[in-house]
């Protein structure tokens, strides 16, 4: 098998990244030269990679300021609509290489690197990642920011400047250990702090109810200071903002309280205004009801509110001076989209404001609230809907109650009008919830505070409408939408995946880096047998490159002709990387009981984190670890199968190991994923799914048609019918042979001989209280499997589905459902205009 290219080679390949000019490459040299110089500090002449890195980082800067202006100025200038994407996570990823892509620098900066010797990829290589978020919510807000802003729209994230983003995950004997992710540590070469934008919020203190008013005072006041980073649109000279709050102490926090002397222990004390930014929270699909938590939802909501508001009433370049005074025109010209119930606070925030402050009757506030918010769902778990307790709420932040408490009436005595007598459907639809312990249900919050609701997948949509908020649909059925998810083609094939971005811009034009649905045009290669050959060597490339990867960092040797069968996300119990792991046992002992019969080679791959409180999901990356030990040490197994945990999994993995998936595997029980975007990213990039029907599989199969896709398993409403009969777990144990050899040998000890009841938990819960019925669709998976295990031996016919469903993913680009978005929520049109770039005069 043929090497993977050097990188000087794969430099020599002309790409869709087009030829850069010379007079690019001697500017790019001249800037990385002057920034290095400014680098080095007088004593140190040897500059280090990471000078380097920084050099490169500031030359790419210089290209994005003076487009970040002009844009800012033409808003000012054409006042259109803005639109503010809350959310408390942005999982953005490495910056530098994504901007050179979108600045259409990246040959430029590639050639002029290599003349000064250096290796672009090994400088890429040293960017830390800024996770400030979880997993799919955060990640998608990031596709999000990249997809408003090469469609033209003055869009702004708001947001959270995490000291410590998601953590940094170690395997230590097999088991999840956490190190703090210490992101900033070399300092962000992309953000620019605007401390003259600095804003107060306010919490704790008492409402006092004055004839002028009500005045909320007595507050403890936090500084929020904003950070700006550009994000660049695909080569259309747009640079909109993406503004994430750090946490400051005024200057006088605390010392009126320490006038007993104990001057060193109240700036000591400071600390604890500024942990409000410290660290991301690190649950994912799941509610954590902590203080600290409701303070950094009301913390990003204040903050942010304060510069919408300021930038509404001044909307002049460089003016703080307002021009407007009435609102009356807010929700033409603001559409804020609460990222699910994190920024729910945005409601009573912005009714507080407009009524306390602003002095806006009750009633027309209410109105300019709900024209002004829309709501995206993210999840039907239970356990994930944030409901915060009355108590908690009354002390930090008193007002918002009170005004809940005002809306919450309001809205029930509208549905009392309607439905007369029904009391159990008021108890149901009361955004308080009576109980032991009162709470606010911040999704019921949600829904009557916004003029749109969305679902993330058309199934997710619909179980949204028809069972965790059916009485509110049939109160306002006009309010609820679906907006199917998506990724942006930017990061996600042109730069993780330039080998197969240049086979395509080859066959078809390059205009499906913007327009998605321009992949339909490859539907006429199928049958091209250049092609089938091209698309396969490009996989092949990119498996010899991760295979060399993955044998650096974990020092395991892989066979790069095995199928790349991949499963990547966080941890849950939903996701049933379980499953995966039974399948995994399944392979091992059939091979173990007849090792002279041919066998498609496989290397299993699993990878994600498990929230650091989550027991089961902690045991469940030690079940994969220990099975790894034993198979990928067993002679008799010989390359023929081998299970890997891929640590630390993160968006710059991500990039590397989805160009080089084989399969892609998508298998949580229906009902319970409501879209999946790593699935998308997938099939963009040529793995075939195994899965379920769930979330966007549903859209995909249906894109693709479902015979170009491995679907088995219950659909929701065969698990709707196995809930009203009763899943029983040891009817499958005592009918499959294969499932219970598994999980006798999980359970005896075999796959931890050092700790023989180390997976009770893990056999228990299988066994006795499993909410997500692994066993049940175990039979359809394993036989599901062997169909795929038939395909690879023909790689002809492989690869022509996978074609297939590369030229059937044009649904899922980020810049379909921001163009959804647009038009049916925020009623704004996206724009292709170019602004002109900095060094041609502005029309």
């Amino acid at each position: 098998m043929a090497a993977p290219l050097s990188d000087g080679e794969r430099r020599k390949q002309i790409s869709v990244r087009g030829i850069a000019g010379l007079g690019d490459v001697a500017e790019v040299r001249k800037s990385f030269n002057r920034h290095l110089h400014f680098t080095l500090v007088k004593d140190r002449n040897v500059a280090t990679p990471r000078d380097y890195f920084f050099a490169l980082a500031h030359t790419v800067r210089d290209h994005l300021v003076g487009r970040w202006i002009r844009t800012q100025q033409h808003y000012y200038e054409k006042d259109p609509k803005r639109i503010y994407y809350l959310s408390l996570e942005f999982y953005m990823g490495r910056t530098l290489q994504n901007t050179m892509v979108n600045l259409g620098l990246q040959n430029a900066c590639d050639e002029a690197i290599y003349q000064l010797g250096l290796d672009l990829e090994e400088l890429e290589e040293i960017e830390e990642d800024a996770g400030l978020g979880n997993g799919g919510l955060g990640r998608l807000a990031a596709c999000f920011l990249d997809s408003m802003a090469t469609l033209g729209l003055a869009a702004y994230g708001y947001g959270i400047r995490y000291e410590f983003g998601i953590f940094n995950q170690k395997i230590v004997d097999g088991w999840q250990v956490e190190e703090a992710d210490d992101w900033l540590r070399y300092g962000n070469p992309w953000e620019k702090a605007r401390p003259e934008y600095m804003l107060p919020v306010h919490f704790y203190g008492r409402v006092d109810h004055t004839p002028e008013g009500v005045k909320w005072v007595d507050t403890q006041i936090v500084l929020a200071m904003p950070y700006d980073t550009p994000v660049p649109g695909y080569k259309n000279n747009t640079v909109n903002t993406m503004r994430l709050w750090s946490a400051k102490a005024p200057n006088d926090f605390n010392l009126q309280e320490f006038n007993v002397g104990d001057y060193i222990e109240a700036v000591l004390d400071r600390n604890l205004a500024e942990n409000i930014s410290r660290v991301l929270y690190p649950n994912d699909n799941f509610f954590e009801g902590k203080e600290l938590r409701l303070k950094q939802e009301y913390f990003v909501v204040a903050a942010t509110l304060q510069d919408i508001i300021r930038r509404f009433k001044s909307s002049k370049f460089g003016c703080r001076d307002p021009v407007r005074t009435c609102f009356e025109t807010f929700p033409d010209k603001v559409a804020i989209q609460l990222n699910d119930t994190h920024p729910a606070l945005s409601i009573p925030e912005l009714m507080r404001i407009l009524v306390d402050v602003e002095k806006v009757d009750w009633d027309k506030a209410w109105e300019i609230t709900k024209r002004t918010c829309a709501y995206t769902n993210h999840t039907v778990l239970p356990e994930a809907l944030e409901r915060w307790p009355v108590s908690m709420f009354e002390r930090l932040l008193p007002r918002h109650l009170e005004i809940i408490y005002a809306l919450n009436q309001m809205h029930l005595d509208r549905v009392a009008a309607l439905y007369p007598g029904d009391i159990d459907r008021l108890r149901r639809m009361s955004v308080i919830e009576e109980g032991d312990c009162k709470r606010i249900n911040m999704a019921h919050l949600c829904v009557i505070g916004s003029h749109a609701v969305n679902g993330v997948a058309r199934i997710h949509s619909d179980i949204v409408k028809n069972s965790v908020f059916k009485d509110f649909y049939e109160l306002e059925p006009e309010k609820f939408q679906n907006k199917t998810n998506g990724i942006t083609p930017r990061r996600w094939l042109l730069l993780c995946n330039p080998g197969l971005a240049d086979v395509i811009a080859e066959r078809i034009g390059e205009d499906f880096i913007t327009d998605l649905s321009q992949l339909k045009k490859l539907l006429d290669f199928i049958n091209d047998e250049i092609f089938i050959r091209d698309v396969s060597k490009v996989k092949q490339e990119n498996k010899l490159k991760f295979a060399a990867y993955l044998e650096e960092q974990y020092k395991v040797k892989i066979n790069p002709s095995s199928m790349f069968d991949v499963q990547v996300k966080r941890i849950h119990e939903y996701k049933r990387q379980l499953l995966n792991c039974l399948h995994a046992i399944t392979l091992y002992n059939r091979i173990r009981s007849d090792p002279s019969k041919p066998f498609v080679p496989r290397t299993i791959m699993i990878g994600g984190k498990a929230a650091p409180g989550y027991h089961m999901a902690k045991m469940i990356i030690k079940l994969i670890t220990s099975i790894g030990e034993v198979v990928n040490n067993d002679p008799s197994v010989g390359d023929r199968l081998k299970v890997i945990f891929l640590e630390n999994y993160r968006v710059s993995l991500a990039e590397k190991v989805i160009p080089a998936a084989d399969l892609s595997q998508q298998i949580s029980t229906a009902g319970t994923e409501a879209s999946g975007t790593g699935n998308m990213k997938f099939m963009v990039n040529g793995a075939l799914t195994i899965g379920t029907m769930d979330g966007a599989n549903v859209e995909m199969a249906e894109e693709a048609g479902e015979e170009n896709l491995f679907i088995f398993g219950m659909r929701v409403e065969d698990v709707e019918a196995l809930d009203r009969q009763g899943y029983n777990a040891r009817d499958y144990y005592e009918r499959l042979p294969e499932l219970r050899q598994a999980i006798d040998q999980i359970s005896s000890g075999f796959f931890s001989p050092r700790d023989p009841g180390c997976f009770r938990d893990v056999v228990n819960m299988l066994m006795h209280h499993d909410r997500f019925k692994v066993f049940a669709d175990y039979e359809a998976y394993i036989k599901c499997q062997g169909q795929v295990d038939q395909l690879f031996m023909d790689p002809r016919e492989w690869t022509k589905k996978v074609i297939r469903n590369i030229a059937c993913s044009g649904k899922f680009s980020s810049d379909r459902t921001i163009t959804e978005y647009a038009r049916e929520i925020w009623s704004v049109e996206p724009s292709a205009t170019k602004i002109p770039p900095p060094n041609l005069p502005r029309d």
